[in-house]
C-alpha cells in the first residue's frame, strides 16, 4: 500500500516519529543548561566505568611481571586506589546525571499535559460530542507518560550505550589486533539488527493492543457514566459483555505479543551467547600463542561483560520507545487537530453596551444533509426578556449555541450590540453571557464549588446570598457536610431540580449582562418553580434575556415570544397578541392545559 503522497506506510510512520520526537524539543530547550550537565555527567559516568577494566588489568599486570621476574608481590596500591576511585566516580555522575535530568523529564510532563488539555479546551463542541472522553483520557495519560519514557531511555540508556561503544571501541582498535573489535561489534551490529526488524514486525500487536485497551477503558467509561440507564433497563449483562468482547480481542493480541517478545528474546540469547563465545575463543587463543597476557584476556572479558549486559536490555528499551512513539503519536495528532472556532485575526474584545442580541437572517446546520434554522432573524431589544418556544426538534436550544459561538453560522449573523460574535474575542464574548442549560452537568466537587465556579473570585457572602435566591440554600445547609459536600460524577449524588437550582445560583453569581435559560425550570417541582421564576424575573430585570422554554406558562410575562416550527420563525407577539390570533401558539397552549387538566384528573382518581 503507498499513501497519495507517494510514500510508504512505513516511510510515512518514520517521518512521523521524527516529527513527534523534533516535537519534544521545545520541552528540553527550557532546561537545555540541565540538559547538557547531565550529558556531561553521564560522559563522565561511563569514562569511570571503561576506566575500571584497565585499572584491572593493570593490577593483573603487575602481579604477572613480578611473578615472572621471581620478585615479592607487592601491592600496587595507586591502582587499588584509583579502582576504587572509578568505581566511586562511576556510581557518583551516573545518580547525579539522574537527579539533574529528573527536572528536564518531569518539567516535560507537565508542559505537555497543559498544553494538550488547553489544546482540548480549545476544540470546538463538535469534536467533543465526536470523541469519546473514555478513549481521550487514557491517550491523554499514555501520551504524556511517553514523553517522560522517551527522555528516560534517551537519557538513561541509549546515550550511554553509544557513549560507552565508542570509548570500548577506541582502546580495541588502538591496543588489539582489529579482529577483536571486528567480532565485538559484529556481534553487536547483528544483535541490533535482528532485535530492530523482530521489534518492527511485533509493533502491529501492540497498536492493536492500544487501540482494544482504548476500546475497552471507553466502553467501561460509559457503563459508569450511564450507570442509572444500565440500571434502568437491567443491562448489565449487555455491558459486561460488550466490554468483555473486547478484552478478548485484546487478549488474542496480547498473547501474540508476548510470544513474539519470546521468540525474540531467544534469538537476543543465542546472538550474545554466540558472540561472546567466539571472542573469548580469539582472546584465549591469543593468551595460547603468548601475544596477550592474562590481563588483556580479563580486560576484554570485562568489556563484553560491560557492553552485552546493557545491550540485554536495548532490545526492551527499543521497543519501550516504540511503544511510546506510537502513544505519543496519539498527542501529536490530537495537537494537529485545528479547533474549528477560532478568534479571527484582529478580533476584539466585545464592546458591551445595551446588550441587543441580533439574529440576521441566519442558516445553520450541524451536518449540511439536515439544516437546522432556515433564514432566521429576530432580536432581543436591550433589557427586554423574549421567550422561544416550539416543539421538541424546532432549533430552540441551537440558539444558545450560535451566541456563545460553539459553531458558526452557515449564513448570515449573529450580533451582539452591532458587533458580529466572530468579529469578537470568544473570552470576552461568553464573559457577557450567563446560562442556565437545560441539561446541568456539575463537577465532581463540593455544591460550593460548583456555584462559585460562576464568579471564582466571588466572596463566600456572594455565593451564599447567590443559592439562597436560587432556594437551594437550606437544601445545603441540612446535608451532613453542608457547603462542602461532593455532589459526584457530573452531579450523580444530586437530584435534576438540585442541579438545575445549583445552575441556577451559578448564573445569578455570574452577573452577565445578557442571560440564557434554557428549560431552567423543567425539573422542578411546581411550588419550586413558582418560587424561582420569581428569582428569575428578579434576575432578569434590566439584564437582555433569552429564555428557551417548552412550558408557555413559564414565560406569559415575556415581552415577546418566538414561536419557532422546525428551523423556522412562524409568530411572533406576547402572550396575549398570540392567543388573539388563534395559531400555533394557541393550538401548544390549549395542548399542555388539556395534558395539565388530565394529570390533576388522574391524581384525583
Amino acid at each position: 500500500m503507498v499513501h497519495a503522497t507517494g510514500t510508504s506506510p512505513q516511510v510515512h510512520k518514520n517521518r512521523r516519529d521524527w516529527y513527534n520526537l523534533r516535537g519534544m524539543l521545545p520541552f528540553i530547550w527550557e532546561f537545555r543548561g540541565r540538559a547538557l550537565f547531565a550529558l556531561t555527567c553521564l560522559v563522565a559516568s561511563k569514562s569511570a566505568n571503561v576506566g575500571i577494566p584497565l585499572t584491572l588489568k593493570g593490577i593483573i599486570d603487575h602481579f604477572e611481571q613480578a611473578s615472572a621476574a621471581g620478585l615479592a608481590l607487592a601491592m600496587p596500591i595507586a591502582l587499588l586506589v584509583a579502582y576504587g576511585v572509578l568505581k566511586l566516580s562511576a556510581s557518583l555522575f551516573n545518580e547525579l546525571r539522574d537527579v539533574v535530568f529528573a527536572k528536564v523529564r518531569y518539567r516535560a510532563m507537565r508542559r505537555l499535559s497543559t498544553r494538550v488539555l488547553t489544546h482540548l479546551l480549545q476544540l470546538s463542541l463538535r469534536f467533543h460530542l465526536g470523541r469519546k472522553m473514555g478513549a481521550v483520557s487514557r491517550d491523554l495519560e499514555r501520551g504524556t507518560r511517553s514523553v517522560s519514557q522517551i527522555l528516560n531511555y534517551m537519557a538513561f540508556s541509549i546515550l550511554p550505550i553509544v557513549v560507552e561503544f565508542s570509548l570500548v571501541a577506541v582502546i580495541m582498535l588502538s591496543n588489539y589486533d582489529p579482529i577483536f573489535a571486528g567480532a565485538m561489534f559484529g556481534a553487536v551490529a547483528l544483535y541490533m539488527l535482528f532485535t530492530f526488524l523482530i521489534t518492527e514486525w511485533r509493533m502491529d500487536f501492540r497498536h492493536r493492543m492500544n487501540q482494544l485497551d482504548s476500546k475497552g477503558n471507553s466502553i467501561a467509561f460509559d457503563s459508569l457514566i450511564n450507570y442509572e440507564t444500565v440500571k434502568y433497563f437491567g443491562n448489565e449483562r449487555l455491558e459486561l459483555n460488550r466490554y468483555d468482547d473486547t478484552l478478548q480481542d485484546w487478549e488474542h493480541w496480547a498473547v501474540k505479543s508476548q510470544s513474539s517478545m519470546s521468540m525474540l528474546n531467544f534469538g537476543q540469547g543465542a546472538i550474545i551467547a554466540l558472540g561472546v563465545t567466539l571472542v573469548m575463543v580469539l582472546a584465549a587463543n591469543a593468551v595460547a600463542q603468548g601475544s596477550m597476557g592474562i590481563g588483556d584476556l580479563v580486560l576484554i572479558n570485562a568489556f563484553l561483560l560491560q557492553l552485552f549486559i546493557p545491550l540485554g536490555f536495548l532490545g526492551i528499551v527499543y521497543r519501550q520507545i516504540k511503544y511510546s512513539l506510537a502513544d505519543m503519536d496519539l498527542i501529536f495528532k490530537l495537537l494537529d487537530t485545528e479547533p474549528e472556532i477560532r478568534d479571527r485575526e484582529g478580533a476584539v474584545p466585545l464592546q458591551l453596551r445595551q446588550g441587543e442580541i441580533r439574529f440576521s437572517h441566519v442558516d445553520f446546520s450541524y451536518q449540511t444533509e439536515r439544516a437546522i434554522l432556515h433564514d432566521l432573524s429576530f432580536e432581543v431589544p436591550a433589557g427586554h426578556k423574549v421567550a422561544v418556544v416550539g416543539h421538541s426538534g424546532a432549533g430552540k436550544s441551537t440558539l444558545s449555541r450560535l451566541i456563545f459561538r460553539f459553531y458558526d453560522v452557515n449564513a448570515g449573523a449573529v450580533s451582539i450590540d452591532g458587533q458580529d460574535v466572530r468579529d469578537v474575542t470568544q473570552d470576552s464574548l461568553r464573559a457577557a453571557i450567563g446560562i442556565v442549560p437545560q441539561d446541568t452537568v456539575l463537577f465532581n466537587d463540593t455544591i460550593y464549588y460548583n456555584i462559585a465556579y460562576g464568579r471564582p473570585d466571588a466572596s463566600r457572602e456572594d455565593v451564599l446570598q447567590a443559592a439562597r435566591m436560587a432556594c437551594i440554600a437550606d437544601f445545603v445547609e441540612g446535608l451532613p457536610d453542608g457547603w462542602d459536600s461532593v455532589v459526584g460524577e457530573r452531579g450523580l449524588k444530586l437530584s435534576g431540580g438540585e442541579k438545575q437550582r445549583v445552575a441556577i445560583a451559578r448564573a445569578i453569581l455570574k452577573q452577565p449582562r445578557i442571560l440564557i435559560f434554557d428549560e431552567a425550570t423543567s425539573s422542578l417541582d411546581s411550588h419550586t418553580e413558582q418560587a424561582i421564576q420569581e428569582t428569575l424575573s428578579e434576575v432578569a430585570a434590566h439584564h437582555t434575556t433569552l429564555v428557551i422554554a417548552h412550558r408557555l406558562s413559564t414565560v406569559v410575562d415575556a415581552d415577546r415570544i418566538l414561536v419557532m416550527d422546525k428551523g423556522r420563525l412562524i409568530e411572533q407577539g406576547t402572550h396575549a397578541e398570540l392567543m388573539g390570533a388563534r395559531g400555533a401558539y394557541f393550538r401548544m397552549w390549549e395542548l399542555q392545559r388539556q395534558e395539565a387538566k388530565d394529570q390533576v384528573t388522574g391524581q384525583a382518581g
